[in-house]
């Protein structure tokens, strides 16, 4: 032991915990700096094959964990996290788009997503376009020579047309087009991705694999290891890291996610049967319901669906009424995410968010959380009568 001030023992201690802990719970490990054993190992070390921790940012054994287990739930080999899931979507843009390139998006895309893509056009000399959601194989007559990667979303948000997904990454990949899937939604549970043909899957993490409606987390899963390697390096480069205690609470999360999705999901289906047979609502937008856009899509390839649908009102009723409507629900905050315990309600003007919008009356969407149905019902019934 050696001699040291008593200012000295406050940072630098002689004790080390005996080795052979083991619990449930991963273990949150805090770090900016790491430590090597000597300068022969800091020099080996490469942080994007993540056999060697070498910088807080690059990962600790709390996100290393983490990154290998959603990999494993989406079925893919390599997992990237991120602050957010629209820091997830920009990872996978700069990663893969330069000046001169294109890219294609879907009409119905996650609003942040296309603001992205906007911002891409303006300011970095990117083609970004919008295709029709249902477009499917005919996509490739949309794919140009410098068209380098096609975002796909299924269901779309908010509107909740399901694509068709093989079809869409064939055509991408006979013009050598990588498809990224905004596969939030399904959560890896009631789509793979990668089944469908995807190259790259990303997850907002703030949704069900948190589970608690109180973190924001995105992720990047890909099978091919050059790509990785790619989306790694504009990882690094816009310096997208995670905290330790985030990457614990999804963790948390995951071992009940499966439970919750299947709870939210029998919870909405119940709550949209009883929707469609009002005589308020004129469609309602749920994936397992014959009245969704691509309805033989997710019946084909999904095996499941989550909490969120939206519905359409009766074109009688003004946005003034729908607002009283929404104003007047117990049970469902008025706010933006959902795939927390929590039921959550919000009205869009979708006319304004849609190049193509046919559907006249107002759009509303639920996220239906883990509450009794029953009372959500309830709830529901209420609020129509205040319609007037």
């Amino acid at each position: 032991m050696n001699k040291k001030s008593l200012q000295t023992s406050l940072i630098h201690s002689d004790y080390a915990a005996p080795e052979g802990f083991a619990a449930f719970p991963p273990g949150i490990h805090h770090a900016s700096t790491v430590l090597f054993p000597n300068v022969a190992a800091m020099r080996s070390g490469q942080w994007k094959d993540k056999n060697a921790y070498t910088y807080g940012l690059h990962g600790t054994p709390t996100t290393f964990t983490l990154e290998a287990r959603l990999a494993e739930i989406e079925g893919g080999a390599h997992c990237l996290l991120a602050p957010s899931g629209l820091a997830a979507i920009a990872m996978i843009d700069f990663a893969l788009l330069k000046s001169g390139d294109d890219v294609l998006l879907p009409d119905n895309v996650y609003n942040p997503n296309r603001e992205l893509g906007r911002w891409l056009s303006q300011d970095f000399g990117v083609t970004a376009r919008f295709y029709d959601p249902m477009i499917g194989a005919g996509i490739a007559e949309l794919i140009q020579p410098n068209t380098r990667l096609i975002w796909a979303e299924a269901p779309g948000s908010v509107s909740m047309e399901v694509p068709d997904l093989p079809a869409i990454c064939k055509a991408a990949h006979d013009k050598g087009v990588l498809v990224a899937l905004d596969n939030t939604w399904a959560a890896g549970l009631a789509l793979r991705g990668f089944d469908a043909g995807a190259d790259i899957v990303m997850h907002a993490l703030t949704k069900y694999q948190s589970g608690g409606a109180d973190l924001l987390m995105g992720a990047v899963i890909t099978r091919d290891r050059a790509l990785n390697d790619r989306l790694a390096q504009a990882h690094m480069r816009l310096g997208l890291g995670v905290g330790a205690d985030d990457a614990y609470l999804v963790m948390r999360g995951l071992p009940t996610m499966k439970l919750r999705f299947e709870t939210h999901d029998a919870n909405a289906r119940k709550v949209a049967q009883w929707l469609k047979e009002r005589p308020e609502i004129t469609k309602v937008l749920h994936p397992a319901f014959e009245d969704c856009p691509g309805h033989a899509n997710w019946k084909r390839d999904f095996r499941g669906a989550g909490g969120l649908f939206s519905v359409l009102f009766d074109p009688r009723y003004t946005e003034e009424q729908t607002d009283r409507f929404v104003d007047a629900l117990a049970f469902f905050g008025i706010g933006y995410s959902w795939g927390g315990p929590n039921s959550l309600v919000m009205p869009y003007r979708i006319k304004g968010m849609r190049r193509q919008w046919a559907d006249e009356g107002i759009l509303v969407r639920f996220n239906i959380g883990l509450e009794s149905p029953e009372d959500l019902i309830a709830d529901l019934a209420q609020a129509l009568a205040a319609l007037g």
